[in-house]
């Protein structure tokens, strides 16, 4: 007959994993709240403007010879602006596999480490 042991309190095993699932959830929603307040900045005419100045003068220095070489940027809009619109869902996917992965396996070995020791008769019962 088994005793009952109090062991791991159910109360921490569920801050364990609300912790994992807020680290999960709250940074891409934090980013994706920066995201559109950013794309709105970042669609402004005077910013490609900037980004066309940027790239014009990159154009005049790399017909140059000296001891750098520099490079056009291809790309004719802000890079900022092609990631947040382009490759956004690809960081939070990123994100949401790599803390899964870690953090669940975080929080598995933190919940093992509590875990309290079996002794004498649990240990040896099937």
């Amino acid at each position: 007959m088994k005793r009952f042991s109090p062991g791991r309190p159910r109360l921490f095993v569920i801050g364990v994993v609300a912790a994992w699932l807020a680290m999960l959830a709250v940074p891409p929603w934090l980013l994706g709240q920066w995201r559109a307040g950013r794309l709105a900045e970042l669609s402004d005419p005077a910013v490609q403007a900037e980004w066309d100045t940027f790239r014009e003068a990159m154009r005049r220095e790399s017909d140059r010879s000296g001891p750098v070489q520099r490079k056009v940027p291809k790309s004719p809009e802000p890079p900022e602006r092609v990631w947040l619109r382009d490759y956004f869902a690809l960081a939070v996917a990123t994100w949401v596999i790599l803390v899964g992965v870690l953090g669940g396996f975080l929080a598995l070995l933190v919940l093992g480490i509590t875990k309290p020791a079996a002794t004498g008769r649990e240990a040896a019962a099937p």
